[in-house]
């Protein structure tokens, strides 16, 4: 054919190309021919169903390892590694991470709380301060019990008592009335103890001045009123005449007059008073406790500072631990 005549034979649109397919003839043979249906995938297709179960699986694996990731975090901030090399049999190894602070441990509910555990104190070797506040043990002492077994006190150890024949009226008292006399470790006589017969004795005006006193738990006299340890010194007034006030200085020759005693409580008092006495009334008779000074030497301290410096000695504190120590029975 001709070029030409074919260029626009092929460009004509109702130009019936045999090349492109009949329409009719499909249709026709849609309409004429069986049908056959089939449910089977190409292969290489992926159902529906299936495409869904992966997703789920996938899912699954996903949320898995979401919590097996915030678990090992919580186990290595909280609790440490989660696993360890094993020791040898019979031994305990300490992990090597940090245990948490107080502030970040969790508090636990009220209601399983611990209890505080039990306050225990031990008692420290004699002489060496406690490291928890309990008071070191007191020295040894030994005990004295006067021969009726009436009237007890205690004393250091190392010291000694040896007893005396005190005054007495009659014979009959006179088994009754006993004097311990006290000796430190080196044989001096500190203090003295009378026990069964009423001395003599006398009072006057004086200015007192107390530096000590305490009560004596175990003495009480024959009426009921209680007995103190005290440390003083006494100032005589001048012995006033009837009808003349009583002084309120004392004369410029008087000297203080230094005891160390236990009296009737009310006995104790400052400022200007009656002397009294250290003679206590009980049901067997009397008592009267006193150190021993040097009254050759009175005034015994030479200033009141010396005597107040004096109070913070061993040998002070002995000697009013014994006379706190008294103990009727």
């Amino acid at each position: 054919m001709d070029p030409i005549k074919n260029t626009i034979s092929a460009a004509d649109p109702l130009h019936k190309d045999p090349s492109a397919p009949d329409g009719e003839e499909a249709l026709r043979r849609i309409l004429s021919e069986p049908a056959a249906f089939s449910d089977r995938l190409p292969a290489g297709e992926t159902s529906l169903a299936e495409r869904r179960l992966r997703r789920a699986r996938l899912a699954g694996v996903v949320t898995l390892a979401a919590a097996a990731v915030t678990v090992g975090v919580l186990a290595a901030t909280n609790l440490g590694p989660l696993t360890s090399a094993p020791g040898p049999a019979g031994t305990v190894t300490a992990s090597e991470t940090p245990a948490p602070s107080a502030s970040e441990m969790p508090t636990p509910p009220a209601s399983v709380v611990p209890p505080p555990a039990e306050n225990t104190t031990t008692v420290p070797p004699h002489g060496e301060p406690s490291p928890t506040g309990t008071p070191p043990q007191a020295a040894p002492r030994q005990t004295f019990v006067f021969p009726d077994g009436h009237i007890s006190f205690a004393y250091p150890d190392g010291w000694s008592v040896r007893t005396e024949q005190g005054p007495y009226l009659t014979e009959e008292a006179k088994a009754g009335s006993v004097y311990a006399v006290v000796l430190d470790g080196s044989g001096s006589e500190v203090a003295r103890v009378l026990s069964g017969m009423y001395g003599d004795g006398a009072a006057g005006s004086v200015k007192r001045t107390v530096l000590d006193h305490a009560p004596v738990p175990g003495i009480t006299d024959a009426s009921g009123i209680p007995a103190e340890f005290g440390f003083a010194s006494d100032q005589v007034l001048p012995v006033s005449y009837p009808g003349m006030p009583e002084p309120a200085k004392p004369a410029d020759s008087s000297s203080l007059y230094y005891f160390m005693d236990v009296r009737l409580a009310r006995e104790f008092l400052p400022g200007q008073t009656q002397s009294g006495t250290n003679q206590i009334p009980l049901p067997n008779g009397v008592m009267s406790a006193y150190v021993v000074f040097d009254f050759e030497k009175q005034p015994v301290f030479a200033t009141p500072d010396a005597a107040k410096a004096w109070m913070a000695s061993e040998q002070y504190a002995q000697l009013k631990a014994l006379l706190l120590s008294l103990t009727y029975s």
